[in-house]
């Protein structure tokens, strides 16, 4: 079997996803590519560590129409591994071209590694209790959601070979007569670097402009808990993080109000500073936090607030 081949319809998680490519390469001793379909990224690609990029251009602009196509470029490469961004359209696309070439799939890994010649990975369960590890052999696909990975850092001066297929997906038995964006308030939460989350410490929804008074002082986002966005509908869905929700990596983290269930810590973890503001000195917050302050965050917020501003 040759090659480590990468997949994505959004090109910035093809790069996040070359970061686990290229370490596999180091390990398996076999070449990196990566299937596109933006034929713009193609030199992106090559300098990010990929050795070859595959251009496949069809007449169907739906991503999930060129599965059959993805699948008998694999089998023709004979593929050991297939790394696909874990977006709704990333894990349609692998499931089906898992069930075409009958290959292992998992879905959601956290961690991708060459283990006694295969694909060991990690993932959470029950609501992020738990870290299941899981083994497959070659070949081997597997889904990895975004922002798991960093961007792998572009290299001046790489060489790669770059090739284009043809692909028929006009038949792809489904027809789109309307497309409606989803309109989304403020930035993108998942990309910012610093993000104060709200949760059920805040008595009405008024007073949440105590966090983005402070929000604006330090240049953050507002996230908020499930109960907040789904429940109380004081922010929008988009704005909710969590274990099926967003997931942020910010350089700081502020959570004010929350009480620290898992089903939150799993979607800020992965953030660099955390800080916990909250009433209860057991709230399980602050067992993830880096940093802790047990007060009323009614008092908090707006002394903080007062002290960036003066500065």
């Amino acid at each position: 079997m040759s090659g480590i081949w990468i997949y994505s319809e959004d090109s910035m998680i093809a790069k996040e996803l070359l970061t686990v490519g290229l370490a596999l390469k180091v390990s398996m001793g076999k070449s990196v590519g990566v299937i596109t379909l933006a034929s713009e990224e193609q030199d992106a690609f090559i300098a990010a560590g990929a050795d070859k990029v595959c251009i496949l251009k069809g007449q169907n602009p739906w991503p999930e129409s060129y599965a059959g196509a993805v699948a008998d470029f694999l089998s023709k490469e004979q593929a050991s591994v297939l790394l696909v961004g874990g977006t709704l359209r990333g894990k349609d696309l692998a499931a089906k071209v898992a069930a075409i070439l009958k290959t292992g799939l998992v879905t959601d890994a956290l961690t991708v590694g060459y283990v006694n010649n295969g694909i060991e990975t990690t993932r959470l369960i029950y609501g992020g209790l738990a870290i299941r590890t899981e083994a497959v052999s070659l070949p081997a696909f597997v889904t990895v959601p975004p922002r798991t990975y960093t961007e792998a850092p572009a290299m001046a001066g790489r060489q790669g070979e770059i090739f284009t297929v043809e692909v028929d997906n006009t038949a792809s038995g489904v027809s789109v007569s309307n497309v409606c964006p989803i309109i989304r308030e403020g930035a993108d939460i998942s990309t910012a670097s610093r993000v104060i989350g709200v949760g059920r410490g805040f008595s009405k929804k008024e007073d949440l402009a105590m966090a983005e008074k402070l929000a604006q002082a330090i240049g953050a986002e507002i996230g908020c808990t499930r109960g907040i966005a789904e429940d109380s509908h004081w922010l929008p869905s988009e704005r909710y993080i969590g274990i099926s929700g967003q997931k942020v990596k910010a350089e700081l983290y502020l959570a004010a109000g929350i009480s620290g269930q898992v089903q939150h810590v799993v979607g800020v973890r992965d953030s660099k500073i955390i800080v916990a503001i909250d009433t209860n000195e057991k709230a399980p917050i602050f067992a993830a936090a880096d940093y802790g302050i047990v007060g009323d965050l009614y008092e908090v917020l707006p002394l903080l607030a007062e002290a960036i501003e003066k500065k």
